[in-house]
């Protein structure tokens, strides 16, 4: 279980007992506010894609989408993200409790700035029932992302 992969990772830095657990499911962003009582913006949401060769995360905030000019501009191809059946045997995460850590090698992350409008998130933990709250700095050390990036817009109104 991708959870157990997760709690383990977060074991070896001393911050496993974090790690929240809900009886419902979190497994979208409108649920994992509802669990968590806080705003949808909040919930670090991971999306994972087909980039060239690769296989890649992109943690963004939760009212964010991609902006397909800025993906584009970034990687150098369209946005194609990964089915639900790739998503586990790539990833090592299953949709619904896909998060950065605990990955499968070669899993590149990127970490989006639409996060940084917060100073804590809160990014799945393996399972579709489970979340953990971050301030930035521990966000990107424990999602050792290759860097954070801007290929995001947001909900008219919101400021980036």
């Amino acid at each position: 279980m991708s959870i157990e992969r997760v709690r383990e990772y977060f074991k070896t830095k001393g911050i496993e007992e974090r790690i929240q657990e809900f009886d419902g499911s979190s497994a979208t962003v409108a649920l994992a506010a509802q669990a968590l009582r806080c705003e949808e913006n909040r919930i670090a949401k991971t999306l994972s894609f087909h980039i060239k060769e690769k296989v890649a995360l992109i943690v963004m905030a939760g009212d964010a989408k991609i902006d397909n000019p800025k993906y584009k501009a970034q990687f150098g191809t369209k946005a194609k993200m990964l089915s639900f059946e790739e998503a586990e045997p790539l990833i090592g995460h299953a949709v619904g409790g896909v998060c950065p850590f605990a990955v499968n090698p070669g899993v590149e992350v990127y970490l989006d700035v639409s996060l940084k409008r917060f100073s804590t998130v809160f990014p799945a933990c393996g399972s579709s029932n489970s979340a953990i709250e971050l301030n930035m700095e521990e966000l990107e050390e424990y999602a050792n992302p290759i860097s954070w990036i801007d290929v995001s817009k947001l909900p008219e109104g919101s400021q980036q």
